[in-house]
C-alpha cells in the first residue's frame, strides 16, 4: 500500500482551498493586467484594449472561485471542472493573442504572458489532481 502523500496533499490543498488558490491567482492576474501592464503598454507591447479585455474574464474567474471558496459549495467537483475548463480556454485565448500580437509585443510582454500561461496550467494541474483524488 502506497502511503506517500500525493502532490496536492503535500501542498495541503483540500478541494475548497483549490478554489482559494484559483481565485487569488485570477485576482492577481486581473490586477496585474489593469494596474501594471495597461499603464505601461509600451513596455509590454499589448494594447490597453486587449489587456482590459483579458482582465474581464480574470476578474470573473476570481469572483467565481472565491465565491466557491467562501460559500463552501457542496457539489464542488462540478464547480472545479468548470473553472479548470475556463482556465484552459483563457490560456488558449491568451496564447492566441500572443501569436496575433507577436510583432508588437516586447520580449518582456512575451515573457509575462508565457509565464502567466505556465502558472495557469500549473493551477489547472492542481485542479485536475484534486478532481482525480475525489
Amino acid at each position: 500500500m502506497n502511503t506517500a502523500p500525493n502532490n496536492t496533499q503535500k501542498l495541503g490543498l483540500r478541494p475548497r482551498n483549490v478554489f482559494l488558490l484559483d481565485g487569488a491567482g485570477a485576482l492577481i492576474s486581473a490586477l496585474f493586467l489593469v494596474a501594471l501592464l495597461a499603464p505601461f503598454e509600451n513596455i509590454f507591447g499589448m494594447s490597453r484594449k486587449m489587456l482590459y479585455a483579458l482582465s474581464i474574464p480574470a476578474f470573473g474567474f476570481a469572483v467565481y472561485s472565491l465565491s466557491c471558496y467562501f460559500f463552501d459549495v457542496k457539489r464542488w467537483q462540478l464547480f472545479l471542472k468548470f473553472i479548470a475548463f475556463a482556465n484552459f480556454l483563457y490560456c488558449c485565448v491568451t496564447f492566441g493573442l500572443v501569436i496575433r500580437e507577436y510583432d508588437s509585443l516586447t520580449m518582456l510582454g512575451v515573457a509575462y504572458f508565457g509565464g502567466e500561461i505556465l502558472i495557469v496550467f500549473a493551477v489547472i494541474g492542481i485542479e485536475l489532481m484534486t478532481l482525480k483524488r475525489a
